[in-house]
């Protein structure tokens, strides 16, 4: 037994429409769905994904139109000094340490590191031809440089085969900042032909001497290292 949609009377089923109103009898069963068109399309759009290799060249002419840019009007305009130099050391420097992320990422550190160190020496270079002498970079800046270069390797080196605890790092950053500001001080000594002794940076030294002594302390003994950990929560 069926109801009319409209008004609910009783259908006999043998009723093509409703006594009552005459609405036709329409058997769910039998209704023939027609194809419709969904309302989006069943293929979803991709944007095709931007390769390594176009953005390596947008990259590179970009940092290229910069340095002939800035070049040229350093040569034909404002030439009283040779500022676009400072420009284009900038440029090498940012396309180098552009290499891992982009051009090579499978570039070991050191290699990467190594790189930027020649980058900022090159940029250091260039600045000699707005200098009156460059004595400035052979005796200091280069040297501070290379230190500098140098200790950023030893520091991924000990962090890959040593160990690349929180800690363990922190142990290797105090140590090398002692290094370096006794480098740097001596360097600078050595430039200004002054004795080789130490004086602000032996403050330096003496902290990060104890710093490093409460480290070693704490990784050689094994609870006061976890109980480190626990309240620092890493």
């Amino acid at each position: 037994m069926s109801y009319c949609v409209n008004c609910g009377v009783k259908l006999d089923d043998s009723l093509d429409r409703c006594p009552l109103c005459n609405t036709p009898v329409i058997n769910p069963n039998e209704v023939t769905h027609r194809a419709s068109v969904p309302p989006f399309p069943k293929e979803r759009g991709q944007v095709e994904p931007v390769k390594n290799r176009d953005v390596i060249l947008l990259y590179s002419l970009t940092l290229i139109a910069a340095s002939l840019s800035c070049g040229l009007l350093n040569l034909l305009v404002f030439n009283s000094t040779a500022w676009s130099l400072y420009i284009i050391g900038a440029c090498v420097i940012l396309w180098v340490a552009a290499i891992p992320i982009f051009m090579y990422t499978r570039l070991p550190v050191y290699c990467s590191l190594l790189l930027d160190g020649l980058a900022i020496s090159l940029y250091e270079y260039l600045i000699t031809f707005n200098t009156p002498t460059a004595e400035w970079f052979f005796a200091l800046a280069l040297p501070i440089t290379a230190l500098v270069t140098l200790l950023a390797m030893l520091t991924a080196l000990l962090y890959r085969r040593v160990s690349s605890s929180f800690l363990a790092v922190a142990l290797y950053i105090f140590v090398e900042i002692a290094v370096l500001c006794v480098g740097i001080e001596l360097l600078i000594r050595r430039f200004l032909s002054d004795p080789p002794l130490l004086t602000w940076s032996a403050v330096v030294l003496t902290a990060c001497a104890i710093i490093a002594a409460a480290l070693i302390t704490t990784l050689s003994r094994k609870r006061l290292r976890n109980a480190v950990r626990r309240r620092l929560h890493f």
